[in-house]
């Protein structure tokens, strides 16, 4: 009778245990469904001006240099608040964060749709607030890390990171509405949907249970992630993996223009390929770096880069060499964009992976800021793009030699955390 009830007992702990951990791994996949739903809908947002620079080009009379600059705003200046909203995150949590960062987006969507269209400057100040979007990307990767066990990190952080591909939302409707519905509909639209998803995620978002935000102040706790080498390392890494991903989003449309004719509806939609298609591989970067050395996947995506941005250098014809090129490029890109923060997440320490990650997203937006602007001076003055496509190989180069060091380092984060 005994060993009835101490079997019967073993089975119903057996049981109760299966039924907590299927429960658990329903809420982590709600809250990564969650997040990656509102990264990819702040990140539309991002990306709303891309498709229409050469529009605001042509009907504002802009040169090359304040297109691409137009373009770039956005970018630096969410790549630059993710270090705040980074260590933010630690502090309130993504519960907190993803509601009040949609919302605030909401902001300058409306004025540049409905104000900021009519002049270059308006457009500049709009561009500036908008940025506030690309910080989602901070609120994100601590709060879905969190969430999940040190050897499902990196897949989880490569799913979250598919929202990236919230640009390509953009390049796929931001033209053909404008086309067909006037100047404020792809702004009134966007505004709307985060509206609501920021109601939802007020409603739905829970953070993971047994977080305990830091005591540290906030500028002690960003001086403290300085000190950390992992952060340099994965930030120099991400501003040429995620960097160069955010570039060619942005500049693409007006590169296909210039070097091949291309109309500005053609040339967005082929942009649109480049990121689905490195939004694909994203994860698989994460999950190659589950398996594998985060370090050896990185330095392996950085090779194709070199070896296709030289051919592409070239400028050859578009179909098929040009576009086997850019497809490459945009595979090798998003894995390597995945692999950075599958090596944050095994590096870091974990009451700092938001702190990390700011500093970390910043670089690589800051690496997606600048080669839009070279790439537009270097047009500019020799009518070609060959020196700046040459110099990504040569960024990329070393960013794969900066790899191949790196793995030769400590695997995972430090005990003491």
């Amino acid at each position: 009778m005994n060993l009835r009830r101490t079997t019967l007992a073993a089975i119903t702990a057996v049981d109760q245990s299966a039924a907590v951990s299927s429960t658990r791994a329903t809420k982590q996949n709600i809250m990564l469904g969650m997040a990656t739903l509102g990264f990819a809908l702040n990140f539309w947002a991002w990306a709303l001006l891309s498709p229409l620079g050469a529009h605001f080009k042509q009907v504002l009379s802009l040169s090359s240099f304040n297109q691409a600059l137009l373009v770039a705003v956005p970018v630096i200046v969410g790549s630059l608040g993710r270090i705040p909203v980074g260590a933010l995150t630690d502090r309130f949590g993504g519960r907190v964060m993803f509601p009040l960062v949609s919302g605030l987006t909401i902001v300058p969507v409306l004025f540049i749709g409905y104000f900021g269209y009519r002049s270059f400057a308006g457009l500049l100040v709009g561009g500036f607030f908008l940025g506030v979007s690309g910080s989602s990307f901070a609120v994100g990767v601590p709060f879905v890390n969190a969430w999940f066990p040190p050897e499902r990190r990196g897949t989880a952080l490569g799913v979250f990171g598919m929202g990236m591909g919230g640009t390509a939302i953009s390049a796929l409707t931001t033209v053909k509405l404008v086309n067909h519905h006037g100047i404020h509909t792809p702004f009134l639209i966007v505004a709307l949907t985060l509206a609501a998803y920021a109601v939802t995620a007020a409603l739905v978002l829970r953070d993971a249970p047994g977080r305990v935000p830091p005591s540290e102040k906030t500028m002690a706790r960003l001086a403290a992630t300085a000190k950390l080498a992992v952060t340099w390392q994965a930030a120099a890494l991400y501003a040429v993996g995620f960097g160069g991903y955010v570039a060619f989003s942005v500049y693409l449309p007006t590169y296909l223009k210039n070097a091949y004719a291309l109309t500005q509806d053609d040339a967005a939609m082929k942009m649109a390929g480049f990121v689905l298609l490195a939004v694909a591989l994203r994860p698989i970067g994460g999950w190659l770096s589950d398996r594998f050395a985060a370090a050896r996947v990185l330095a392996v995506s950085f090779a194709v880069v070199v070896v296709f941005a030289i051919v592409q250098s070239a400028t050859p014809v578009l179909s098929p060499t040009g576009t086997i090129a850019f497809l490459a490029m945009a595979a090798a890109l998003g894995t390597a964009s995945g692999a950075v923060f599958a090596l944050v997440a095994q590096r870091a320490p974990a009451n700092r992976v938001g702190a990390v990650t700011g500093v970390v997203g910043a670089a690589g937006g800051l690496g997606g800021f600048v080669p839009p602007l070279f790439m537009g001076s270097i047009y500019g003055s020799t009518n070609s793009y060959a020196g700046g496509l040459a110099a990504l190989a040569v960024v990329a180069l070393l960013a794969a030699v900066g790899a191949v060091v790196m793995g030769r380092g400590p695997s995972r984060r430090p005990v003491v955390e």
